[in-house]
Protein backbone atom coordinates (compact mmCIF):
# COMPACT_ATOMS: atom_id res chain seq x y z
CA UNK A 1 0.00 0.00 0.00
CA UNK A 2 1.36 3.31 -1.09
CA UNK A 3 0.53 6.79 0.82
CA UNK A 4 -0.85 9.99 -1.32
CA UNK A 5 1.73 11.59 0.11
CA UNK A 6 4.30 9.40 -1.56
CA UNK A 7 2.90 9.05 -4.86
CA UNK A 8 2.73 13.07 -4.77
CA UNK A 9 6.35 13.16 -4.79
CA UNK A 10 6.80 11.54 -8.01
CA UNK A 11 5.16 13.87 -10.11
CA UNK A 12 8.21 14.66 -12.48
CA UNK A 13 9.49 13.49 -15.76
CA UNK A 14 12.31 12.14 -13.69
CA UNK A 15 9.97 10.33 -11.68
CA UNK A 16 6.32 10.08 -12.47
CA UNK A 17 3.61 8.08 -11.24
CA UNK A 18 -0.14 7.87 -11.44
CA UNK A 19 -3.02 6.86 -9.92
CA UNK A 20 -5.68 4.88 -12.32
CA UNK A 21 -8.68 3.12 -10.80
CA UNK A 22 -7.08 3.02 -6.89
CA UNK A 23 -3.89 1.11 -8.55
CA UNK A 24 -0.47 2.85 -8.75
CA UNK A 25 1.56 2.93 -11.64
CA UNK A 26 5.20 4.02 -12.91
CA UNK A 27 5.11 5.62 -16.32
CA UNK A 28 7.76 7.67 -16.47
CA UNK A 29 9.64 5.25 -18.87
CA UNK A 30 6.41 5.39 -20.92
CA UNK A 31 5.82 9.05 -20.94
CA UNK A 32 7.26 9.62 -24.74
CA UNK A 33 5.31 6.34 -25.71
CA UNK A 34 2.06 7.38 -25.06
CA UNK A 35 0.04 7.36 -27.91
CA UNK A 36 -1.67 11.06 -26.82
CA UNK A 37 1.55 12.39 -25.66
CA UNK A 38 3.46 12.79 -22.09
CA UNK A 39 1.86 16.10 -21.67
CA UNK A 40 -1.62 14.94 -20.28
CA UNK A 41 0.45 12.13 -18.57
CA UNK A 42 2.05 15.05 -17.08
CA UNK A 43 -0.76 17.14 -16.18
CA UNK A 44 -1.94 14.60 -13.48
CA UNK A 45 1.68 13.17 -12.60
CA UNK A 46 1.70 12.16 -8.57
CA UNK A 47 -2.37 12.59 -8.82
CA UNK A 48 -5.23 10.44 -9.75
CA UNK A 49 -5.89 10.38 -13.28
CA UNK A 50 -8.90 7.63 -13.51
CA UNK A 51 -11.54 10.82 -14.44
CA UNK A 52 -9.29 11.63 -17.19
CA UNK A 53 -8.20 7.71 -18.46
CA UNK A 54 -11.33 6.27 -17.93
CA UNK A 55 -13.31 7.88 -21.48
CA UNK A 56 -10.56 7.04 -24.26
CA UNK A 57 -9.03 4.22 -22.68
CA UNK A 58 -10.51 0.44 -22.24
CA UNK A 59 -9.99 -0.56 -18.45
CA UNK A 60 -6.89 -2.93 -19.37
CA UNK A 61 -4.66 -0.35 -21.59
CA UNK A 62 -2.42 0.79 -18.68
CA UNK A 63 -1.97 -3.14 -17.08
CA UNK A 64 -1.13 -4.39 -21.22
CA UNK A 65 1.06 -1.33 -21.97
CA UNK A 66 2.94 -1.34 -18.94
CA UNK A 67 5.87 -4.23 -17.81
CA UNK A 68 4.56 -5.83 -14.30
CA UNK A 69 7.31 -4.52 -12.52
CA UNK A 70 5.81 -0.87 -13.16
CA UNK A 71 2.42 -1.99 -11.73
CA UNK A 72 3.49 -0.49 -7.92
CA UNK A 73 0.69 -1.96 -6.01
CA UNK A 74 -2.59 0.12 -4.16
CA UNK A 75 -2.82 3.39 -2.90
CA UNK A 76 -3.89 3.33 1.13
CA UNK A 77 -7.04 4.89 0.57
CA UNK A 78 -6.94 6.42 4.22
CA UNK A 79 -4.37 8.73 2.94
CA UNK A 80 -6.31 10.09 0.29
CA UNK A 81 -8.25 13.54 0.71
CA UNK A 82 -11.46 13.49 -0.54
CA UNK A 83 -12.06 15.67 -2.90
CA UNK A 84 -15.99 16.97 -3.33
CA UNK A 85 -16.40 17.53 -6.74
CA UNK A 86 -17.33 20.76 -7.84
CA UNK A 87 -20.18 20.66 -10.32
CA UNK A 88 -19.86 23.11 -13.05
CA UNK A 89 -22.54 25.27 -14.34
CA UNK A 90 -22.77 24.08 -17.22
CA UNK A 91 -22.45 20.28 -16.25
CA UNK A 92 -25.67 21.24 -14.23
CA UNK A 93 -27.73 22.73 -17.34
CA UNK A 94 -26.87 19.96 -18.78
CA UNK A 95 -28.05 17.53 -16.44
CA UNK A 96 -31.73 19.73 -16.41
CA UNK A 97 -31.41 19.18 -20.07
CA UNK A 98 -31.25 14.99 -19.74
CA UNK A 99 -33.81 15.11 -17.96
CA UNK A 100 -36.28 16.74 -19.87
CA UNK A 101 -35.49 14.65 -23.28
CA UNK A 102 -38.18 13.75 -24.95
CA UNK A 103 -39.34 9.97 -23.98
CA UNK A 104 -38.39 7.45 -26.41
CA UNK A 105 -42.00 6.94 -27.89
CA UNK A 106 -41.69 10.55 -29.65
CA UNK A 107 -38.54 9.58 -31.42
CA UNK A 108 -39.19 8.99 -34.77
CA UNK A 109 -36.28 8.94 -36.77
CA UNK A 110 -32.34 8.50 -36.01
CA UNK A 111 -32.10 12.52 -36.59
CA UNK A 112 -34.07 12.67 -33.68
CA UNK A 113 -31.09 10.67 -31.81
CA UNK A 114 -28.77 13.18 -33.24
CA UNK A 115 -30.57 16.21 -32.03
CA UNK A 116 -30.84 15.48 -28.62
CA UNK A 117 -27.36 14.31 -28.27
CA UNK A 118 -25.93 17.40 -29.91
CA UNK A 119 -27.74 18.94 -26.87
CA UNK A 120 -27.01 16.92 -23.91
CA UNK A 121 -24.05 15.66 -25.27
CA UNK A 122 -20.42 17.38 -22.93
CA UNK A 123 -19.01 19.92 -25.80
CA UNK A 124 -15.38 17.81 -26.06
CA UNK A 125 -17.43 14.63 -26.68
CA UNK A 126 -19.80 16.01 -29.66
CA UNK A 127 -16.77 17.64 -30.75
CA UNK A 128 -15.04 14.60 -31.41
CA UNK A 129 -18.47 12.60 -32.65
CA UNK A 130 -19.58 14.98 -35.26
CA UNK A 131 -16.57 16.77 -36.24
CA UNK A 132 -15.06 15.73 -40.02
CA UNK A 133 -11.82 16.92 -41.83
CA UNK A 134 -11.15 20.01 -43.02
CA UNK A 135 -13.95 22.04 -44.24
CA UNK A 136 -16.55 19.38 -43.99
CA UNK A 137 -17.49 19.05 -47.29
CA UNK A 138 -17.81 15.21 -47.26
CA UNK A 139 -19.21 14.50 -44.26
CA UNK A 140 -22.50 16.59 -45.90
CA UNK A 141 -22.21 14.75 -49.28
CA UNK A 142 -22.26 11.15 -47.42
CA UNK A 143 -25.98 12.35 -46.49
CA UNK A 144 -26.51 14.28 -49.85
CA UNK A 145 -26.10 11.92 -52.12
CA UNK A 146 -29.14 9.87 -50.67
CA UNK A 147 -31.23 12.34 -52.18
CA UNK A 148 -29.60 12.07 -55.71
CA UNK A 149 -30.85 8.77 -55.81
CA UNK A 150 -34.81 8.00 -56.95
CA UNK A 151 -36.75 5.16 -56.45
CA UNK A 152 -38.42 3.64 -59.71
CA UNK A 153 -41.19 1.52 -57.79
CA UNK A 154 -43.05 -1.95 -59.02
CA UNK A 155 -46.72 -1.67 -58.62
CA UNK A 156 -49.31 -4.52 -58.40
CA UNK A 157 -47.16 -7.22 -56.46
CA UNK A 158 -48.49 -9.03 -53.85
CA UNK A 159 -46.07 -7.87 -50.47
CA UNK A 160 -48.41 -8.88 -47.78
CA UNK A 161 -45.25 -10.82 -46.59
CA UNK A 162 -41.74 -9.17 -46.68
CA UNK A 163 -38.45 -10.08 -45.98
CA UNK A 164 -35.29 -7.86 -44.91
CA UNK A 165 -33.36 -10.11 -42.65
CA UNK A 166 -30.07 -11.32 -44.69
CA UNK A 167 -26.60 -12.92 -43.58
CA UNK A 168 -23.42 -10.86 -43.47
CA UNK A 169 -19.95 -12.82 -44.44
CA UNK A 170 -22.04 -16.25 -43.70
CA UNK A 171 -23.32 -14.70 -40.31
CA UNK A 172 -27.27 -13.93 -39.65
CA UNK A 173 -28.60 -10.79 -39.44
CA UNK A 174 -31.90 -9.27 -38.65
CA UNK A 175 -30.94 -6.31 -40.69
CA UNK A 176 -29.14 -5.57 -44.25
CA UNK A 177 -27.30 -3.35 -41.82
CA UNK A 178 -24.29 -3.79 -39.57
CA UNK A 179 -22.98 -1.42 -36.25
CA UNK A 180 -20.11 0.50 -37.78
CA UNK A 181 -17.28 1.02 -35.51
CA UNK A 182 -16.70 4.44 -33.89
CA UNK A 183 -14.72 5.10 -31.08
CA UNK A 184 -14.83 5.88 -27.52
CA UNK A 185 -18.27 5.17 -26.30
CA UNK A 186 -17.19 5.94 -23.05
CA UNK A 187 -17.23 10.15 -23.98
CA UNK A 188 -21.01 9.71 -24.46
CA UNK A 189 -22.36 6.87 -22.30
CA UNK A 190 -20.65 5.96 -18.91
CA UNK A 191 -21.31 2.27 -20.56
CA UNK A 192 -19.96 3.15 -23.80
CA UNK A 193 -19.85 0.44 -26.69
CA UNK A 194 -21.38 -2.09 -24.17
CA UNK A 195 -24.69 -0.19 -24.88
CA UNK A 196 -25.03 -1.62 -28.83
CA UNK A 197 -23.67 -4.83 -27.86
CA UNK A 198 -26.42 -6.01 -25.71
CA UNK A 199 -29.26 -3.88 -27.75
CA UNK A 200 -27.37 -6.00 -30.52
CA UNK A 201 -27.29 -9.24 -29.34
CA UNK A 202 -31.22 -8.95 -28.08
CA UNK A 203 -32.26 -7.61 -31.79
CA UNK A 204 -29.88 -10.31 -34.34
CA UNK A 205 -28.12 -7.69 -35.38
CA UNK A 206 -24.07 -7.19 -35.93
CA UNK A 207 -21.48 -5.31 -33.81
CA UNK A 208 -18.36 -4.03 -35.49
CA UNK A 209 -16.21 -3.41 -32.22
CA UNK A 210 -13.78 -0.74 -32.35
CA UNK A 211 -10.04 -1.01 -31.65
CA UNK A 212 -10.03 2.60 -30.37
CA UNK A 213 -13.13 1.55 -27.81
CA UNK A 214 -13.61 3.01 -24.34
CA UNK A 215 -14.50 -0.50 -23.23
CA UNK A 216 -12.05 -3.62 -23.45
CA UNK A 217 -11.86 -6.04 -26.29
CA UNK A 218 -12.98 -8.72 -23.25
CA UNK A 219 -15.50 -6.56 -21.83
CA UNK A 220 -17.55 -6.04 -24.90
CA UNK A 221 -17.32 -10.36 -25.35
CA UNK A 222 -18.45 -11.34 -22.24
CA UNK A 223 -21.42 -8.89 -22.40
CA UNK A 224 -22.25 -10.61 -26.18
CA UNK A 225 -24.99 -13.36 -25.90
CA UNK A 226 -23.04 -17.00 -27.02
CA UNK A 227 -24.32 -17.33 -30.18
CA UNK A 228 -24.06 -13.38 -30.99
CA UNK A 229 -21.88 -12.41 -34.11
CA UNK A 230 -19.31 -9.98 -34.31
CA UNK A 231 -16.95 -8.15 -36.36
CA UNK A 232 -13.93 -6.75 -35.73
CA UNK A 233 -12.47 -3.24 -36.47
CA UNK A 234 -8.53 -3.00 -36.86
CA UNK A 235 -5.99 -0.26 -36.75
CA UNK A 236 -2.65 -1.72 -37.85
CA UNK A 237 0.17 -0.88 -35.34
CA UNK A 238 3.25 -0.19 -36.13
CA UNK A 239 4.22 -2.87 -34.01
CA UNK A 240 3.04 -5.80 -36.32
CA UNK A 241 3.17 -8.29 -32.42
CA UNK A 242 0.79 -6.28 -31.06
CA UNK A 243 -1.19 -6.57 -34.15
CA UNK A 244 -1.03 -10.08 -34.50
CA UNK A 245 -1.97 -10.82 -30.75
CA UNK A 246 -5.08 -8.71 -30.83
CA UNK A 247 -6.18 -10.18 -34.01
CA UNK A 248 -5.65 -13.81 -32.57
CA UNK A 249 -7.05 -13.32 -29.52
CA UNK A 250 -10.20 -11.80 -31.39
CA UNK A 251 -10.82 -14.73 -33.52
CA UNK A 252 -10.58 -17.52 -30.36
CA UNK A 253 -13.02 -15.64 -28.62
CA UNK A 254 -15.52 -16.03 -31.75
CA UNK A 255 -15.55 -13.00 -33.90
CA UNK A 256 -16.74 -13.56 -37.39
CA UNK A 257 -14.98 -11.17 -39.73
CA UNK A 258 -11.87 -8.54 -39.71
CA UNK A 259 -12.23 -5.37 -40.86
CA UNK A 260 -9.15 -3.90 -41.64
CA UNK A 261 -9.04 0.07 -41.97
CA UNK A 262 -6.83 1.38 -45.16
CA UNK A 263 -7.83 4.84 -45.42
CA UNK A 264 -6.02 6.42 -42.04
CA UNK A 265 -2.10 6.08 -42.76
CA UNK A 266 -2.69 9.56 -41.09
CA UNK A 267 -5.91 10.86 -39.15
CA UNK A 268 -7.44 13.76 -40.99
CA UNK A 269 -7.70 17.60 -39.52
CA UNK A 270 -10.93 17.45 -37.49
CA UNK A 271 -11.16 21.43 -36.65
CA UNK A 272 -13.97 21.06 -34.43
CA UNK A 273 -12.20 17.92 -31.90
CA UNK A 274 -9.01 20.51 -32.48
CA UNK A 275 -10.52 23.43 -30.94
CA UNK A 276 -11.64 21.33 -27.93
CA UNK A 277 -8.42 21.48 -27.07
CA UNK A 278 -7.60 17.88 -25.64
CA UNK A 279 -4.92 19.09 -23.10
CA UNK A 280 -6.90 22.21 -21.87
CA UNK A 281 -5.54 25.15 -20.91
CA UNK A 282 -5.47 24.75 -17.13
CA UNK A 283 -2.63 21.89 -17.53
CA UNK A 284 -1.39 22.47 -14.23
CA UNK A 285 1.70 19.69 -13.38
CA UNK A 286 4.69 21.00 -11.65
CA UNK A 287 7.20 19.76 -14.59
CA UNK A 288 5.21 21.96 -17.50
CA UNK A 289 5.14 25.18 -15.73
CA UNK A 290 8.41 26.46 -17.62
CA UNK A 291 8.01 23.78 -20.73
CA UNK A 292 7.75 25.56 -24.19
CA UNK A 293 6.30 24.51 -27.02
CA UNK A 294 3.44 22.89 -25.11
CA UNK A 295 0.82 21.78 -27.87
CA UNK A 296 -3.01 21.78 -26.49
CA UNK A 297 -5.04 21.67 -29.91
CA UNK A 298 -4.46 18.43 -31.15
CA UNK A 299 -8.10 17.40 -30.60
CA UNK A 300 -9.15 13.76 -28.87
CA UNK A 301 -8.55 12.01 -32.41
CA UNK A 302 -5.06 13.07 -32.50
CA UNK A 303 -4.71 12.00 -28.92
CA UNK A 304 -5.19 8.76 -29.43
CA UNK A 305 -3.71 7.88 -32.82
CA UNK A 306 -0.35 7.96 -33.05
CA UNK A 307 0.48 4.13 -32.99
CA UNK A 308 -1.54 3.26 -36.17
CA UNK A 309 1.34 2.10 -39.13
CA UNK A 310 1.66 4.35 -41.94
CA UNK A 311 3.47 1.61 -43.71
CA UNK A 312 0.46 -0.44 -44.36
CA UNK A 313 0.70 -1.82 -48.18
CA UNK A 314 -0.51 -3.99 -50.42
CA UNK A 315 2.22 -6.06 -49.59
CA UNK A 316 0.73 -6.94 -45.91
CA UNK A 317 -1.89 -8.40 -47.17
CA UNK A 318 -0.76 -11.90 -46.96
CA UNK A 319 0.55 -11.62 -43.76
CA UNK A 320 -2.29 -10.98 -42.34
CA UNK A 321 -4.14 -13.77 -44.33
CA UNK A 322 -1.16 -16.36 -42.84
CA UNK A 323 -2.13 -15.04 -39.32
CA UNK A 324 -6.23 -15.64 -39.32
CA UNK A 325 -8.79 -17.78 -41.12
CA UNK A 326 -11.47 -15.32 -40.08
CA UNK A 327 -12.89 -13.16 -43.58
CA UNK A 328 -10.52 -10.27 -44.31
CA UNK A 329 -12.81 -7.19 -45.46
CA UNK A 330 -10.53 -4.02 -46.38
CA UNK A 331 -12.50 -0.94 -45.43
CA UNK A 332 -11.96 2.45 -46.71
CA UNK A 333 -12.10 1.46 -50.77
CA UNK A 334 -12.29 4.36 -52.57
CA UNK A 335 -12.04 3.65 -56.44
CA UNK A 336 -12.32 0.49 -58.95
CA UNK A 337 -8.73 0.16 -59.26
CA UNK A 338 -8.25 -0.78 -55.19
CA UNK A 339 -11.40 -2.94 -55.50
CA UNK A 340 -9.82 -5.19 -58.16
CA UNK A 341 -6.88 -4.92 -56.23
CA UNK A 342 -8.34 -6.26 -53.31
CA UNK A 343 -10.25 -8.85 -55.11
CA UNK A 344 -6.91 -9.91 -56.62
CA UNK A 345 -5.35 -10.04 -53.31
CA UNK A 346 -7.70 -12.88 -52.37
CA UNK A 347 -9.59 -10.86 -49.02
CA UNK A 348 -13.66 -10.93 -48.77
CA UNK A 349 -15.04 -8.21 -49.05
CA UNK A 350 -14.30 -4.19 -49.24
CA UNK A 351 -16.21 -1.43 -47.26
CA UNK A 352 -16.56 1.77 -49.69
CA UNK A 353 -16.08 4.69 -47.26
CA UNK A 354 -14.55 7.49 -46.41
CA UNK A 355 -14.19 7.20 -42.80
CA UNK A 356 -17.19 9.27 -42.22
CA UNK A 357 -16.39 11.94 -43.57
CA UNK A 358 -13.04 12.39 -41.24
CA UNK A 359 -9.90 11.75 -43.63
CA UNK A 360 -9.36 13.44 -47.08
CA UNK A 361 -12.12 15.89 -47.52
CA UNK A 362 -14.24 16.30 -50.83
CA UNK A 363 -13.71 12.75 -51.45
CA UNK A 364 -16.95 11.27 -52.72
CA UNK A 365 -19.35 9.15 -51.03
CA UNK A 366 -19.24 5.31 -50.89
CA UNK A 367 -22.67 5.41 -52.47
CA UNK A 368 -21.42 7.71 -55.44
CA UNK A 369 -18.20 5.08 -55.93
CA UNK A 370 -20.45 1.85 -55.79
CA UNK A 371 -21.84 2.53 -58.99
CA UNK A 372 -18.24 2.11 -60.98
CA UNK A 373 -16.46 -0.37 -58.11
CA UNK A 374 -19.66 -2.33 -59.07
CA UNK A 375 -19.50 -1.78 -63.35
CA UNK A 376 -15.08 -3.07 -62.48
CA UNK A 377 -16.20 -6.37 -60.46
CA UNK A 378 -18.59 -7.71 -62.84
CA UNK A 379 -16.28 -7.63 -65.09
CA UNK A 380 -14.37 -10.51 -63.43
CA UNK A 381 -16.79 -13.00 -62.58
CA UNK A 382 -20.05 -13.71 -61.24
CA UNK A 383 -21.76 -11.03 -59.69
CA UNK A 384 -23.50 -10.47 -57.06
CA UNK A 385 -19.76 -12.37 -56.11
CA UNK A 386 -20.74 -15.18 -53.17
CA UNK A 387 -17.14 -14.78 -52.38
CA UNK A 388 -16.45 -10.84 -52.30
CA UNK A 389 -18.41 -8.60 -50.22
CA UNK A 390 -19.22 -4.85 -51.01
CA UNK A 391 -19.91 -2.75 -48.49
CA UNK A 392 -21.03 0.65 -47.87
CA UNK A 393 -20.87 3.20 -45.19
CA UNK A 394 -21.47 6.79 -44.54
CA UNK A 395 -24.86 9.20 -44.42
CA UNK A 396 -27.19 6.51 -43.46
CA UNK A 397 -29.82 7.69 -41.77
CA UNK A 398 -33.29 5.68 -43.23
CA UNK A 399 -33.91 2.11 -44.15
CA UNK A 400 -34.41 4.05 -47.80
CA UNK A 401 -31.08 5.32 -47.90
CA UNK A 402 -30.01 1.15 -47.41
CA UNK A 403 -32.09 -0.01 -49.81
CA UNK A 404 -30.69 2.39 -52.49
CA UNK A 405 -27.36 1.17 -51.71
CA UNK A 406 -28.49 -2.54 -51.88
CA UNK A 407 -29.92 -1.90 -55.21
CA UNK A 408 -27.17 -0.56 -56.97
CA UNK A 409 -25.24 -3.49 -55.54
CA UNK A 410 -24.09 -3.23 -51.73
CA UNK A 411 -24.25 -6.49 -49.81
CA UNK A 412 -25.00 -4.74 -46.87
CA UNK A 413 -24.40 -0.62 -45.52
CA UNK A 414 -23.16 0.13 -41.85
CA UNK A 415 -24.35 2.63 -39.70
CA UNK A 416 -21.94 4.49 -37.23
CA UNK A 417 -22.81 7.90 -35.87
CA UNK A 418 -26.78 6.94 -35.99
CA UNK A 419 -26.27 4.32 -32.95
CA UNK A 420 -23.81 6.28 -31.32
CA UNK A 421 -25.93 8.94 -30.70
CA UNK A 422 -28.72 6.86 -29.95
CA UNK A 423 -27.14 5.05 -27.16
CA UNK A 424 -25.58 8.75 -26.11
CA UNK A 425 -29.22 10.05 -25.60
CA UNK A 426 -30.78 7.03 -24.29
CA UNK A 427 -28.43 3.73 -23.35
CA UNK A 428 -29.01 0.29 -24.45
CA UNK A 429 -32.57 1.93 -24.84
CA UNK A 430 -31.90 4.01 -27.43
CA UNK A 431 -30.32 1.56 -29.66
CA UNK A 432 -33.45 -0.82 -29.45
CA UNK A 433 -35.57 1.82 -30.52
CA UNK A 434 -33.13 2.99 -33.42
CA UNK A 435 -32.78 -0.87 -34.15
CA UNK A 436 -36.99 -0.78 -33.84
CA UNK A 437 -37.58 2.12 -36.24
CA UNK A 438 -35.00 0.42 -38.86
CA UNK A 439 -37.08 -2.65 -39.28
CA UNK A 440 -36.30 -4.57 -36.29
CA UNK A 441 -39.84 -4.36 -35.33
CA UNK A 442 -41.55 -3.56 -38.79
CA UNK A 443 -41.14 -0.06 -39.43
CA UNK A 444 -39.30 1.72 -42.07
CA UNK A 445 -37.79 -1.40 -44.12
CA UNK A 446 -41.40 -2.99 -44.27
CA UNK A 447 -43.12 0.01 -45.45
CA UNK A 448 -40.12 0.86 -48.12
CA UNK A 449 -39.93 -2.73 -49.73
CA UNK A 450 -43.54 -3.11 -49.58
CA UNK A 451 -43.69 0.16 -51.38
CA UNK A 452 -41.10 -0.45 -54.23
CA UNK A 453 -42.84 -3.93 -54.50
CA UNK A 454 -39.76 -6.06 -53.76
CA UNK A 455 -41.07 -9.02 -51.09
CA UNK A 456 -37.15 -9.07 -50.24
CA UNK A 457 -34.11 -8.12 -50.77
CA UNK A 458 -33.13 -9.89 -53.90
CA UNK A 459 -35.99 -8.73 -55.49
CA UNK A 460 -34.26 -5.17 -55.42
CA UNK A 461 -32.79 -4.45 -58.54
CA UNK A 462 -30.51 -1.51 -60.24
CA UNK A 463 -33.54 -0.74 -62.40
CA UNK A 464 -35.51 0.00 -59.07
CA UNK A 465 -33.51 3.19 -58.58
CA UNK A 466 -32.88 6.10 -60.91
CA UNK A 467 -28.82 7.00 -59.65
CA UNK A 468 -28.20 9.43 -62.92
CA UNK A 469 -27.97 12.13 -60.59
CA UNK A 470 -25.80 10.75 -58.19
CA UNK A 471 -22.87 11.94 -59.92
CA UNK A 472 -24.16 15.68 -60.05
CA UNK A 473 -23.26 17.64 -56.86
CA UNK A 474 -25.28 20.27 -57.36
CA UNK A 475 -29.21 21.19 -56.52
CA UNK A 476 -30.02 18.30 -54.27
CA UNK A 477 -32.74 18.78 -52.04
CA UNK A 478 -32.14 20.30 -48.66
CA UNK A 479 -32.18 17.70 -46.25
CA UNK A 480 -33.78 20.13 -43.28
CA UNK A 481 -33.39 17.51 -40.28
CA UNK A 482 -29.45 16.73 -41.10
CA UNK A 483 -28.58 20.59 -41.48
CA UNK A 484 -30.77 21.60 -38.37
CA UNK A 485 -28.39 19.25 -36.69
CA UNK A 486 -25.41 20.27 -38.25
CA UNK A 487 -22.75 22.16 -36.53
CA UNK A 488 -21.17 24.91 -38.92
CA UNK A 489 -17.18 24.87 -38.42
CA UNK A 490 -16.18 28.36 -36.91
CA UNK A 491 -12.92 30.58 -37.17
CA UNK A 492 -10.56 31.28 -34.42
CA UNK A 493 -12.06 33.79 -32.38
CA UNK A 494 -10.86 37.20 -29.76
CA UNK A 495 -10.62 36.42 -26.25
CA UNK A 496 -13.17 38.78 -25.37
CA UNK A 497 -16.75 40.18 -26.54
CA UNK A 498 -15.61 44.00 -25.86
CA UNK A 499 -12.36 45.07 -27.01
Amino acid sequence: MLSAQTISEHASRDSCWIIVHGKVYDVTEFLDEHPGGSKIILKYAGNDATEAYEPIHPPNAIIDNLPSEKHLGDVDPSTVTKVVKVISEAENKRQALIAKRPPLNEILNLHDFEAIAKVILPDKAWAYYSSASDDEITIRENRAAYQRVWFRPRILRDVTVVDWSTTILGQKSSLPVYISATALGKLGHPDGELNLTRAAGKHGVIQMIPTLASCSFDEILDAAQPDQSLFLQLYVNRDRSITKRYVQHAEARGVKGLFITVDAPQLGRREKDMRMKFVGDDAGARVQENMSGVKKDEGVARAISSFIDPSLSWKDIPWFRGITKMPIILKGVSTPEDALLALEAGVQGIVLSNHGGRQLDTSRSGLENLIEIAAALKTRGPWPNPNFSVFVDGGVRRASDVLKALALGASAVGIGRGFLYAFCSYGEAGVEKAFKILGCIQEEFEMNLRLLGARNLNELVPEMVDASALQSHVGTPKDNLFDSTYQPLRLAEFKTAKL
